[in-house]
């Protein structure tokens, strides 16, 4: 749907609310909407919204973002919410091994970017697992619910998000550079999703009860550099 400068997806669900979203990095608009609405009723709501949109991209847009990485030495990087020192070493196997203040990266001589980014995204996962695996079960637990399978991939709009049909759960890669505080949040909400589909009220009480500082911890992820 267009309006005037802005284009808005709109998706019909077996939902109760309309839900608006405005996504970094790009601040691409959707809207999620109940299947029994009209097209002309989400328009008219969206007409409404236009204001908040636009401060929303107006935020996006002027937030801090990650320069693009040459993967050299000396080159910054962060790591659960600490900057490191990355330094390129000569090896005939593939690894990464952390230090107080540096990412040790071995490979061999010549390989190009994209091998030395995909060794240190490979390791990205590997570690981010061991986080999520720990806080999925500790929530699981508190929450009374099974444990639900997880995964990690790239995710260009969303932090994290649940698929409410078989239960599982999605993280962005790139959050294994952010604070485990800020996980922690994304783990809570995405799981407070299989227990309240919508983020209505009975979701924001959910949220206070889990994680009472949930506020926090998502101010500080939104304004970290994308």
């Amino acid at each position: 749907m267009k309006i005037g400068t802005l284009e808005i997806e709109v998706k019909f669900k077996p939902i109760k609310n309309l839900h608006l979203s405005v996504h970094p990095p790009y601040g691409k608009v959707t809207v999620s909407s109940p299947d029994f609405f009209e097209l002309e009723k989400v328009r008219v709501y969206l007409t409404t919204k236009i204001g908040w949109i636009k401060q929303e991209q107006r935020k996006i847009s002027s937030q801090e973002r990650e320069a693009e990485k040459l993967f050299i030495t000396r080159e910054s990087h962060q790591f659960l919410g600490k900057r490191y020192l990355l330094k390129i070493k000569e090896s005939e196997k593939n690894k990464i091994v952390l230090k107080h203040s540096a990412i040790d990266l071995y490979t061999k001589q010549g390989a190009t970017t994209d091998i030395k980014k995909k060794i240190l995204y490979n390791w990205y996962r590997k570690e981010l697992r061991l986080q999520l695996s720990t806080l999925i079960h500790l929530y699981a637990s508190i929450m009374n619910l099974n444990t639900p399978e997880f995964g990690i991939r790239i995710m260009k709009t969303k932090w994290g998000s649940c698929i409410t049909e078989n239960k599982k759960l999605w993280f962005n890669i790139e959050l294994a550079k952010k604070p485990i505080d800020c996980i922690e949040y994304i783990v809570v909400h995405e799981m407070v999703h299989l227990l309240e589909r919508n983020h209505n009220k009975n979701f924001i009480l959910m949220m206070d009860k889990y994680l009472p500082n949930w506020r926090t911890q998502k101010k500080i992820l939104n304004e970290l550099p994308i």
